[in-house]
């Protein structure tokens, strides 16, 4: 009878490799306390800590005949512990990432697409009005208020009077603040849409 307690790292892995049960356990036995405490140091999480070491004797017996260390079992075990816990923490991080993401998207959601939708449908109102102007009032508007030119600038390009091009502007205005409304109009010449 083989007394497993007696068996070197490397004895219990070459019993390991060829699907000793017993060497299995043995390896359990001898590295599950050191393991965990190693993880648990690093965690703070009891649930996790075992769940980290019981992947990775979990892998140690599933990979048992393709990825078994030679020397240095101890080492393999600590690695793979390692690797574990650096994969978990990530997943956490982007979890964490995801969460916050997820609860800012929420937080900002309800108002933010209501105000959205509202924007667009004042804007779409808007230039509906807009386009309903007087053909050369609304050349006239759009210069003055899309492209920022002055009234001296949009009687040169269009070759009319200073005086027209104000006056102008100053219909389109009124029209407009008489089919949009005050609230409209005001935001509107603001420019918050």
């Amino acid at each position: 009878m083989i007394l497993y307690d007696k068996l070197t790292d490397q004895e219990l892995t070459d019993s390991l490799k060829k699907g000793d049960q017993a060497a299995y356990t043995e390896i359990f036995s001898r590295y599950n306390k050191l393991l965990y405490s190693h993880t648990y140091n690093k965690l703070r999480d009891r649930e996790e800590a075992k769940d980290i070491v019981h992947d990775v004797f979990y892998s140690l017996w599933a990979n048992r005949e393709k990825s078994l260390p030679q020397t240095n079992l101890i080492g393999y075990l600590f690695t793979a512990t390692r690797y574990k816990i650096a994969d978990l923490l990530s997943r956490k991080q982007v979890q964490d990432r995801y969460i916050v993401s997820l609860q800012d998207f929420i937080d900002l959601s309800p108002e933010y697409s209501d105000h959205l939708v509202r924007k667009n449908q004042l804007r779409d109102i808007i230039e509906e009005e807009i386009s309903a102007l007087p053909k050369r009032m609304q050349e006239i508007f759009r210069l003055s208020r899309f492209e920022q030119l002055s009234h001296k600038e949009i009687a040169e390009k269009l070759n009319i009077t200073e005086e027209t091009s104000k006056d102008q502007v100053k219909k389109a205005l009124k029209i407009l603040r008489g089919k949009l409304g005050l609230l409209a109009f005001i935001c509107f010449l603001l420019d918050i849409f």
